[in-house]
C-alpha cells in the first residue's frame, strides 16, 4: 500500500507487463487499476476494485493494511478493470455495501450476478459520513460509460475520479513526478477513450470547477497533484477549437500512393501548415489517435483493393468516425489499377463527421502531372480553410 495523506492509501495494481487493453488498445507503458483505502473515525471504505485477473493482488494489499472491516465499496463505474473483484472482495468483507448509483447498480447486477440487496444507492450530491471524513458523490456521465460518477472528499481535498483524468502508465510513483513524462500517455487515453465524449467532458469539468481539489486520483496512471495540469490538459484536448495540423494516414501497395502523400506533405509545409503522416500497416494505432484530439484535417491515402480502400485505410476511417474527433476537412487521394468506389466507401464510413469533404485525388497507376497538379490545389484549399476558421499561427 502507499500512503496518499494520513489515513488514504493507494491498494491497487501497478502492471508492468500489461500490453493491450480490452484485447483492442495498445499499452506501450502499462497500465495501473487503482483502488483507494480511506480510513475515517467510524468508518472504513474502499474505492473501486481492480481487474479480475489481479484480484489476488488487492487482497494481499488489503490484508496487509490490517483492515479487519470494510463498511462500504465505492463502485465508481461497472467496466471489469475496476468492478470485476468485487465478488471475491465481498467474500472477504460479507458486511460491506456495495455504494453506486442505480444505473451503475443495474450494470454491476447484470456482469457480476450481484444481489440487490448488497448495495446502497446514492445520488448525485448526496454525501456519506466516515466520521471525520465525507464523501461528496458527484455524477460525471460518459467518462467513458453512462453510469460513472466520481468522489470528492473535502477534508483532504482529494477528487476520486475513476478514468476521467486517467492514464495507461504503469510507475512506481504514487504521484505525477514529470508533467513531460505523463502528457503523451494522459493525452493518449484522452484520444482512444475520452475522445468520443468531449462535449460531456466539459460539462463534467464545469461541475467540479468550484471544488477545492489539490489532488485528483484517478483509477489509471499516478496520482495528479498538481490538478490543474490535468484539469486545463482536459479542457484544451475537448474544445472544439483544432490546430493548424493535417494528418495523413496512408497504405500504399506498390508506391504509387505513397508518392503522392509524399508530394501533398511537402506541398503543405511548403504553406506553412503542420503535418504528420501515419503508415497505416505498421502504425501504433495510439499514435494516429493522439493526433486525431487535434487536427484540423485529415486525408486518408489508400491503394484500392476489390474495387474499394485498403482495409488499412477503412480502419482509420472507421477510427477517425468512432473516436468523434473536431476535425473540419476531410479528403482521399490515393491509386487505382482499373476501377472502383473508394472514395464513395471511405465517405459512407464517416457518418458521424460533420465537416466537409474537400475534392478528392484519384490516380490511375502512377501519379502524373495533372495529378501533382491536383495535390498543389488540395494544398491550397486546406490553406485557405485553414485561414478561413483561424487555425494559422
Amino acid at each position: 500500500m502507499r500512503k496518499l495523506v494520513e489515513d488514504i492509501f493507494e491498494v491497487g495494481v501497478i502492471n508492468f507487463d500489461a500490453k493491450l487493453f480490452d484485447r483492442l488498445i495498445p499499452l506501450p507503458d502499462g497500465t495501473s487499476y487503482n483502488a483507494y483505502l480511506v480510513k475515517g473515525s467510524e468508518k472504513t471504505v474502499l474505492i473501486d476494485t481492480v481487474d479480475p485477473d489481479k484480484t489476488e493482488v488487492l487482497i494481499d494489499n488489503l490484508v496487509k493494511t490490517g483492515i479487519t472491516k470494510i463498511d462500504y465499496i465505492i463502485a465508481h463505474h461497472a467496466e471489469q478493470d475496476h468492478s470485476g473483484s468485487l465478488p471475491d472482495i465481498l467474500l472477504l468483507y460479507p458486511e460491506a455495501k456495495i455504494v453506486t448509483n442505480p444505473k451503475c447498480k443495474s450494470m454491476l447486477m447484470d456482469l457480476l450476478s450481484l444481489e440487490d440487496n448488497q448495495f446502497q444507492i446514492i445520488e448525485d450530491g448526496s454525501t456519506l459520513s466516515l466520521g471525520d471524513k465525507t464523501l461528496q458523490f458527484i455524477y460525471t456521465p460518459w467518462v467513458h460509460w453512462p453510469e460513472t460518477f466520481s468522489t470528492y472528499l473535502p477534508e483532504n481535498k482529494i477528487l476520486f475520479s475513476c478514468d476521467f483524468f486517467g492514464s495507461h502508465f504503469a510507475t512506481s510513483n504514487l504521484f505525477v513526478k514529470d508533467i513531460a513524462e505523463i502528457y503523451e500517455p494522459a493525452k493518449r487515453y484522452f484520444a482512444e477513450i475520452m475522445l468520443p465524449f468531449r462535449s460531456q467532458i466539459n460539462k463534467n469539468i464545469e461541475k467540479i470547477k468550484d471544488l477545492d481539489i489539490e489532488m485528483i486520483a484517478p483509477s489509471h496512471g499516478p496520482v495528479h497533484n498538481d490538478p490543474q495540469f490535468i484539469i486545463d490538459a482536459y479542457k484544451d484536448w475537448s474544445s472544439e477549437k483544432g490546430k493548424n495540423l493535417v494528418i495523413i494516414p496512408y497504405v500504399s501497395m506498390h508506391g504509387s500512393t505513397s508518392k503522392m502523400v509524399t508530394y501533398l506533405l511537402d506541398a503543405l509545409i511548403e504553406r506553412g501548415i503542420e503535418v504528420k503522416q501515419f503508415e497505416l500497416s505498421t502504425v501504433d494505432i495510439g499514435k494516429l489517435a493522439i493526433s486525431l484530439v487535434d487536427c484540423t484535417t485529415v486525408v486518408i491515402g489508400t491503394s484500392t483493393v476489390l474495387m474499394g480502400p485498403h482495409p488499412c485505410a477503412a480502419y482509420a476511417a472507421f477510427l477517425a468516425n468512432a473516436l468523434r474527433p473536431k476535425f473540419k476537412f476531410a479528403s482521399v487521394i490515393g491509386s487505382y489499377g482499373w476501377g472502383g468506389k473508394t472514395v464513395e466507401t471511405i465517405a459512407s464510413m464517416l457518418t458521424n463527421f460533420k465537416g466537409q469533404m474537400l475534392d478528392t485525388v484519384l490516380a490511375k497507376g502512377e501519379p502524373k502531372e495533372n495529378d501533382y497538379l491536383a495535390l498543389e490545389k488540395l494544398a491550397d484549399d486546406i490553406l485557405q480553410k485553414h485561414k478561413e476558421i483561424g487555425v494559422m499561427d
